[in-house]
């Protein structure tokens, strides 16, 4: 029996044998899907602003807001994709058709840089005016919007199951195979740190120099790579069975409050509803007590079956239910003061890229590196960062505070403060880039300015340090801090809406960024190009933006009190198995 995983079955749906399925190579065959899908993912994305304004003939505004809302349709269909998987496909059948969905997106952008009928004739920019440029026909948008957004569907699907998929080939309770998952993950995320500097390096460059259909072609083809190694370990894979989605029993909770908002709260805690088992309940906590009348045992809250009353669960819910559902509310504050972080990150991968096609890139005077290729200077910052905290960072601040390290909140507190550093870096260093603009009247507006790419690293660093912070501050207080069941996929949901609400916003704030600053006359602060713009003002005002929401953070920080604190200060005074309350209380 020791050979049995519990709670896991093989490809047979019998229960599964660990000497015969999951462990290291079963994890691998499914971690190359993930490892092609960020390469590609990354690659293209780094790249795209460049190739739409240069290619596609598109303004700045429009190719910003093309990449912006790209990555945000891509984390927004992350919470779909998690539910989908745990609640009626399984991971396996989710990450096989959304990599074949993945892999046909890049297939098509592949096919649409390689059909000149599919982007304008190029224009003359000698003049630095794009005003004899053909613009970009609808249909060639339409080619371009349905492969971006296969991908992001594609992206969707992957992101929040591949990782979990491997979680499920080691039997965490086992603690050989426990420690077998720390080091596959190690040796994961290294793998994943490389492929990030290949797409932004290698994969760039080619894109640059040789016709984009090759660089695309390439991400079609390791993808197609992928899923057969990933096909290949389908009998050796270890399987969780469906269960119900998370998201209805909040629902329900809620739902059931409202219905009895009438309803008094009983000052003693022992009246409410509770039919969890002593050692899986939770503490009864005092905040959001209007969710507290979910619990109140009404007549109508039961219903007759085979001599026993059967709770509705639309009518009422036990305390443990309503005390999850209270541990999700308590996450919403760093939710909403967190989205702007990753607002400010969108800048990277947009308006920076683009400030760098401008400049001087050339090393030794013998080669210029792609435009696309800065994002080098936020990647290796993410990495360092990820890489030195545990090593370096947790120590030396355990040594100054006597703390054994830095709290989720005060992560995310430092990505913050980064992030406003980094974009009023970014103003300062788009104002000196301006005044050369100005000063230069270049004979193409292909020509470089006189002025190195190299004074973009201060905000790339600094925004780039930012996010290494602020991911393990969020994943961990998302994700990794809730280990009741169901919760960690409601975590994964949270994870992901913040980061797409931050893209998102980046391109509604650009749109009313320009249309504000086009209202007495003149190109706007986007401009149709950067060089025609002052995108050194909206920088200006992102920064300001980011410092007020990290003075809300850390008000909400303040305030805040996990699960384990909650229950540590005893906040309902009642003990934690509390009273078997099932329907002898009925109001």
């Amino acid at each position: 029996m020791e050979c049995l995983v519990q709670h896991a079955v093989d490809y047979n749906g019998m229960p599964a044998d660990r000497t015969e399925t999951g462990g290291w190579i079963s994890a691998a065959l499914i971690s190359v899907i993930e490892l092609c899908e960020g390469f590609s993912t990354l690659g293209i994305c780094v790249n795209l602003v460049p190739y739409m304004i240069g290619t596609l003939h598109l303004s700045s505004q429009v190719a910003a807001n093309t990449v912006s809302n790209f990555m945000g349709a891509s984390f927004s269909l992350c919470s779909l994709g998690g539910i989908l998987a745990e609640s009626y496909l399984g991971r396996y059948k989710t990450i096989l058709i959304f990599a074949l969905i993945q892999g046909l997106g890049t297939c098509f952008l592949s096919i649409s840089a390689a059909l000149p009928q599919l982007w304008p004739p190029p224009c003359d920019r000698e003049s630095g005016s794009s005003a004899n440029c053909v613009q970009v026909s609808r249909l060639q948008m339409s080619a371009m919007y349905a492969s971006l957004y296969l991908m992001a569907v594609g992206t969707g699907g992957l992101l929040p199951n591949v990782s979990a998929f491997i979680s499920d080939q080691f039997d965490q309770k086992n603690e050989k195979e426990k420690a077998d998952l720390r080091n596959f993950f190690n040796y994961f995320f290294f793998l994943f740190a490389m492929a990030a500097l290949l797409a932004v390096t290698l994969l760039v460059y080619v894109q640059d120099e040789y016709p984009k259909n090759w660089g695309y072609g390439v991400f079609s083809l390791l993808m197609l790579i992928a899923i057969l190694m990933f096909l290949s370990g389908t009998r050796t894979y270890r399987y969780k069975k469906l269960i119900k989605s998370p998201m209805v029993p909040i629902v329900q909770v809620f739902a059931a409050a409202i219905k009895k908002r009438k309803y008094q709260v009983p000052a003693s805690i022992e009246q409410l509803y509770e039919d969890n088992p002593e050692s899986s309940r939770i503490q009864h906590t005092d905040q959001y007590k209007f969710l507290d009348k979910a619990a109140i045992p009404t007549k109508d809250a039961f219903v007759s079956s085979t001599n026993s009353l059967v709770p509705d669960p639309w009518k009422v819910s036990s305390v443990t239910r309503v005390e999850e559902v209270k541990m999700i509310a308590r996450l919403l504050p760093f939710w909403a003061t967190t989205i702007l972080f990753w607002t400010a990150f969108s800048q990277l991968m947009t308006f920076s890229v683009e400030q760098a096609s401008t400049m001087n890139r050339s090393i030794g005077g013998a080669f210029n590196f792609p435009a696309g290729s800065v994002a080098i200077f936020f990647v290796l910052p993410i990495l360092i960062t990820l890489g030195l905290y545990a090593p370096l960072i947790k120590p030396l601040w355990r040594k100054l505070t006597g703390k054994p390290g830095l709290t989720n909140s005060q992560k995310m507190g430092i990505g913050l403060f980064l992030a406003a550093l980094g974009m009023a870096a970014a103003a300062l260093t788009e104002s000196k880039r301006l005044s050369v603009v100005r000063a230069s009247s270049p004979s193409s507006s292909s020509s470089p300015l006189p002025i190195t790419v190299l004074f973009l690293i201060p905000q790339f660093v600094l925004v780039g340090s930012g996010a290494g912070f602020m991911y393990s501050g969020q994943f961990d207080l998302f994700i990794s801090g809730q280990s009741r069941k169901g919760m960690k996929t409601i975590g994964v949901s949270i994870f992901f809406t913040t980061l797409a609400l931050g893209f998102i916003l980046s391109s509604l704030l650009v749109s009313f960024v320009q249309k504000a600053s086009t209202i007495g006359g003149g190109k706007g602060w986007i401009g149709h190009s950067i060089n025609d713009g002052r995108i050194d003002c909206f920088y200006g005002l992102l920064a300001v933006l980011t410092f007020v929401d990290f003075g809300l953070f850390l008000v909400c920080a303040v305030g805040f009190k996990s699960q384990q604190e909650m229950e540590g200060s005893g906040a309902s005074g009642v003990d934690r198995a509390g009273k078997d309350v099932r329907t002898s209380n009925i109001v």
